[in-house]
């Protein structure tokens, strides 16, 4: 059974303790968990973590306006777009996310009191402990990356509880760095009009990197689950590095992968 101190035990295992750190986290991985996601989450604030999570919210989606980038990974002809954030405005106070695909941890985080959400309708980050605030204030609609990057600037790790590298949005940042624009959708602005917002691309590539971070890993197990841990800062320089070299390591196995092969190319074509 994983406890609370189960979970302080491989956070100070893994090096976390007192820092900020990006959590991944599948639940299930664990095994029985004693409190559920919530004591995942107190255990790491007991070591002095601040816990950042995606909390991604992609029902506030909105048709494209009729600004429309070139190699955006959209087919403008044949899909008009998303319907269900129509007339609905985001705001970081709200709850709601995508709990089936960022998982239990991540509602736990978003559920805490003095919690801080990201300013980003579809791709926020929420975090909670000391240095939450720090970590979030910087995103914002065409700035997606800023709370991976904040991390990456206050020496924190990112961890992998039981997930795979495609779960892995710091690569997202990566792709950034090297040089890509990330991909523009679409959602209301607060006066309820469409605006341009930032957003990742296909990850079901990204377990080609791990090979290229084995020499940041450190490796913890938590019950069932395999915890693996890696500095933020040194795992974005790595990640960079390789796709400068090799543009195709982000490239998924569907070779036909529109959002795959436009990230190659540089992603959206962008005017401003």
């Amino acid at each position: 059974m994983v406890t609370v101190q189960t979970i302080r035990d491989a956070a100070q295992a893994l090096g976390l303790s007192g820092r900020a750190l990006c959590a991944h986290a599948s639940l299930r991985s664990s095994g029985w968990v004693a409190g559920g996601a919530s004591a995942v989450v107190d255990g790491l604030l007991a070591e002095g973590c601040t816990v950042t999570v995606p909390t991604f919210s992609w029902t506030f989606a909105v048709p494209p306006p009729r600004a429309r980038p070139a190699r955006n990974a959209w087919d403008y002809d044949d899909f008009q777009g998303p319907t269900s954030g129509i007339g609905r405005v985001y705001s970081p106070d709200t709850m709601e996310m995508d709990e089936k695909d960022m998982g239990a941890v991540a509602a736990a985080v978003a559920a805490m009191p003095g919690r801080v959400r990201g300013n980003h309708p579809l791709c926020s980050f929420t975090a909670v402990g000391p240095l939450a605030h720090e970590l979030i204030c910087g995103q914002e609609p065409l700035n997606v990356w800023a709370p991976l990057k904040a991390l990456a600037e206050a020496n924190g790790s990112v961890v992998l509880m039981g997930v795979r590298f495609e779960t892995m949005t710091l690569l997202h940042a990566a792709e950034q760095m090297a040089g890509r624009n990330p991909f523009r959708r679409w959602a209301n602005d607060p006066d309820g009009q469409p605006m341009d917002v930032e957003a990742g691309g296909c990850s079901h590539g990204f377990d080609s990197f791990e090979p290229v971070l084995a020499p940041l890993k450190k490796e913890a197990r938590v019950g069932e689950s395999l915890w693996r841990a890696f500095p933020a800062k040194e795992a974005l320089e790595l990640a960079e590095t390789a796709i400068r070299e090799n543009p195709w390591i982000t490239h998924c196995a569907d070779l036909e992968c529109g959002r795959c092969n436009d990230a190659v190319l540089g992603g959206p074509i962008l005017t401003e």
